[in-house]
């Protein structure tokens, strides 16, 4: 089985002054998986995602998208070779419905932003329509986005970074304020998304319920440096991570049972 490797980040670093965001991290994402990055507040986490989207520029080190060096490039570029990203906090046009918000994605997608304005209501409405239904939210298409509950702004937000059919997919806490049964959803969705379109998707989150339930494959940072990185339960079972995340306790199931209990 050919194994395609569609992100490779080379001892990727970052200092501000004399403090070292992100230490030496280097580590690859193949086609169709879904890889957690998890650690501490302070962890690097986010830093390595602005580098990865080109918000920050490295210290040192490289970024290859399906062997592209992206390093350079303005977000907006990484954006158009297939770079996508949701964000901890929902980023839509609460003034807009929630098919415009696609459709406006979309019209950005096709480079038809300025030329066509005026009639932006008339585009790529079957389009939009067939991506929120992809997320569930075909039903909900004429409704104001300002009023949407907050877990259905967060399958929004997934739609709208579908729109440009990315090849990899940052998701920053992608269930954060969301309840214990919409987690679970959003995640089984991506997974489900994952699976049926070979997208690649690099996370970061808190819940280690979620992680542990739906990512292939699991990175822990700490003070910038990657300590581990592995399977599920190799992650869960190494004594390093235990100590450094949770200070000793132990990383615990679904179930709520400690882990090596």
């Amino acid at each position: 089985m050919t194994v395609t490797i569609v992100l490779k980040v080379d001892h990727l670093s970052k200092s501000f002054g004399g403090i070292r965001a992100v230490d030496d991290v280097s580590f690859s994402l193949t086609k169709g998986e879904l890889l957690a990055l998890i650690g501490p507040n302070g962890a690097g986490k986010t830093t390595c995602f602005n580098m990865l989207m080109g918000q920050l520029k490295p210290s040192a080190g490289a970024v290859f998208l399906n062997g592209e060096n992206l390093v350079g490039l303005p977000p907006r570029v990484i954006w158009r070779k297939g770079v996508g990203r949701t964000f901890q906090i929902t980023a839509t046009y609460p003034s807009m419905t929630v098919i415009e918000n696609v459709q406006m994605a979309l019209i950005s997608h096709h480079r038809r932003l300025f030329s066509v304005l005026p009639y932006a209501h008339r585009l790529y409405r079957e389009e939009a329509l067939a991506l929120l239904d992809l997320v569930g939210m075909a039903d909900q298409a004429e409704r104001a986005s300002a009023i949407l509950a907050y877990g259905d702004l967060k399958r929004l937000e997934l739609a709208i970074a579908l729109c440009h059919e990315p090849a990899l997919l940052l998701m920053d806490e992608p269930t954060a304020g969301m309840a214990p049964k919409e987690r679970i959803a959003l995640m089984q969705l991506t997974a489900d998304i994952v699976q049926q379109r070979g997208i690649s998707v690099l996370f970061t989150e808190h819940d280690m319920d979620v992680v542990f339930t739906h990512a292939h494959r699991v990175m822990v940072l700490n003070r910038g440096e990657l300590i581990a990185n592995g399977l599920v339960d190799d992650i869960r079972n190494d004594p390093k991570v235990q100590e450094v995340y949770l200070g000793g306790g132990r990383l615990r199931r679904a179930s709520g049972d400690a882990l090596n209990a």
